[in-house]
């Protein structure tokens, strides 16, 4: 492992090889700080820490194990866990332990990474993923994704989170990995697999908020933002008083999950709740970081934001004024197939009045708000992405997101038909971007995905669950919400890994099999500057026509036709004469053999994928 950046001193426990422990920690409220080593027998031991200019304090002892665990005491008040800890093994409330990334033998020397048009995205939550919910436990699924079609693995957040169920959102710990997923040690063994595998791995990191039970930091600094609140709690302090240490507290973070664990890239959570008016804007300063590690290890490292403000600056290159971000989710395509598929209108969908047109813009340029009027924000939003290909925008059909922030956590495939759920599957997977899978999506898992979480504070607990039911009040209609902090919410979340008996989602995943084989070995799905999506009104309803491909080069063009209506349409005519490729009325994908099909037409939400010209093959 190389040494932190030395522009970044480092916080948190340093333990080299020879046993030598290194404590830095920033704490300008306090006037003196007590290093507390204790024992098994929890015995303690104390030593007055060494002032630093800017309110940092350090200590340095020889003899330290591995996993020796310590605290901090400020100005004699009560011990509290390092806000730099890379190890919590007894949870958020619990003293800290000294952690050595370096004595894991990695074997992925020959990694090089996955080019960013070939990124097929799986997003899975450690803890629901699996029956045992650790990381360990990913690993024998590995191989089978990676026959799936998948590419990278994105977990969702892994920092160390009260109790032992969470979605990850409520992390206080930024260094530190979740002690019921295994620790920091077995997120390594996922990733050094994981590569082993042909898997890239994301991770999902939160530097807009810290969660609300165990964040000690506001006793050690200025840590947040006296102007910014987000709808999570206070916003992190990035341009006011104290922000330089902030900042290389962040950033080390960003450098240590990149180095220390290998990972390939960072989901960046809602960076529209980042709020940073310094001349070099902390996403900026991060894509520096990433370009670094990138380059002294020889494979990308990739910075993936979450975004909802439609604004390509995200994506320019900092030397244009913009962020340097490789993607950025873009949920607009996500709204257009979620309310043409289901008709929902309530909160975001409103502005989504007219699927059908609106999801043909977002397949020709992502943003389907791009200066137009929002009527769900009641004002103008977003700006054209202009020239910026389809590889810089992660498309999805169903997130962590979109499916826990239902009342009950339905999953898209609970509320539509079969043949829906393959029409939106080729809507994703034929689409000019980058696709992300939620975990179970493959096979149409309908467990469902709520909200869930372990807080131990009782006035935490009845202030959440008051929440949810004041968020949902109008679907009470649906029945009892979930409890979020039942332990019988977290397990109706665990995949059931079962298709083998229906059918319909054995077909299902054949059809994410065959569809991300062609994204290997159709080059024009690799093209993600020519593409053009329109929309054919018939007399019987709305037809799409999405076109892969330059047109100067019609023997590799593709062209798709989704019948987006429940009633049968006639194939354009330029359709017929051309080579079918796929058809997802096919019988292998779940399709009644003895149902009635017409070559000459499009069934009930049928697609069909063709060659461009007649004859032509991929």
């Amino acid at each position: 492992m190389l040494p932190p950046a030395p522009s970044s001193p480092p916080q948190g426990a340093w333990l080299d090889d020879a046993g030598t422990c290194r404590w830095r920690v920033w704490a300008p409220r306090a006037r003196q700080v007590e290093l507390v080593l204790i024992d098994n027998a929890g015995q303690r031991r104390r030593w007055a820490m060494l002032a630093e200019p800017r309110g940092y304090f350090s200590a340095v002892l020889p003899n330290i194990p591995e996993g020796q665990r310590y605290a901090y005491r400020l100005d004699g008040g009560p011990e509290r866990p390092d806000p730099a800890s890379r190890w919590q093994p007894d949870g958020v409330h619990a003293a800290s332990a000294v952690w050595n990334p370096r004595p894991f033998a990695w074997t992925d020397r020959a990694w090089r990474g996955v080019r960013r048009r070939d990124l097929v995205i799986y997003e899975l939550h450690v803890g629901t993923f699996t029956p045992e919910g650790t990381l360990d436990a990913i690993l024998p699924r590995l191989a089978e994704l990676r026959e799936l079609g998948v590419t990278a693995l994105e977990l969702m957040p892994v920092a160390q989170f009260p109790g032992t169920r969470d979605w990850g959102y409520d992390g206080v710990f930024w260094f530190a990995v979740q002690n019921s997923y295994g620790g920091p040690r077995a997120l390594q063994r996922l990733v050094n697999a994981a590569h082993e595998a042909g898997l890239a791995v994301l991770l999902d990191v939160v530097h807009n908020h810290l969660g609300p039970e165990g964040n000690y930091l506001p006793e050690f600094g200025p840590c947040f933002s006296q102007r910014f609140r987000t709808p999570w709690g206070d916003g992190i302090n990035y341009d006011e008083r104290g922000s330089d240490e902030v900042r290389a507290l962040v950033l080390a973070n960003a450098r240590s999950w990149l180095r220390d664990f290998h990972l390939d890239g960072l989901r960046l959570d809602a960076i529209h709740a980042v709020h940073d008016q310094s001349p070099t804007h902390i996403l900026a300063a991060m894509r520096g970081i990433a370009d670094d590690e990138a380059a002294l290890r020889g494979w990308p490292a990739y910075l993936i934001g979450e975004s909802d403000l439609n604004d390509a600056r995200v994506l320019r290159a900092v030397d244009a004024g913009g962020y340097g971000l490789d993607a950025q989710w873009s949920d607009d395509f996500h709204h257009c197939v979620h309310a043409l598929l289901t008709g929902e209108q309530a909160g975001y969908y409103a502005d989504f009045f007219d699927p059908a047109r609106q999801l043909a813009k977002a397949l020709r340029q992502a943003f389907v708000h791009d200066g137009t009027y929002s009527i769900f924000r009641g004002r103008h939003h977003g700006a054209p992405p202009r020239d910026l290909a389809g590889d810089r925008f992660v498309v999805s059909i169903q997130t962590h997101d979109h499916v826990g922030n239902r009342a009950r956590g339905e999953r898209l495939h609970q509320l539509l038909s079969p043949p829906q759920q393959r029409l939106a599957s080729g809507l994703l997977l034929l689409a000019p971007s980058l696709p992300l899978m939620f975990m179970g999506e493959e096979y149409g898992e309908t467990r469902p995905f709520p909200f869930f979480c372990d807080f131990a504070d009782p006035a935490l607990q009845s202030a959440v669950r008051a929440g949810r039911q004041r968020e949902f009040a109008d679907f009470h209609w649906q029945g009892l919400l979930p409890d979020p902090l039942a332990a019988e919410t977290f397990a109706a979340a665990r995949l059931s890994w079962d298709w083998s008996g229906d059918p319909a989602r054995a077909g299902l995943r054949r059809l994410y099999v065959d569809l991300l084989a062609a994204r290997r070995t159709w080059p024009t799905l690799a093209d993600y500057e020519h593409r053009h999506a329109r929309l054919v009104e018939t007399s019987g309803g709305s037809l799409l026509v999405l076109e892969r491909g330059a047109a100067d080069r019609p023997r590799e063009q593709l062209e798709a036709y989704f019948n987006l209506t429940a009633d049968s349409l006639p194939l354009p005519t330029e359709a017929l004469r051309r080579t079918v490729l796929l058809r997802s009325s096919d019988p292998r994908y779940g399709e009644p053999a003895d149902g009635p099909r017409s070559p000459n037409l499009l069934a009930p939400w049928e697609f069909v994928v063709c060659a461009g010209t007649a004859g032509a093959s991929p």
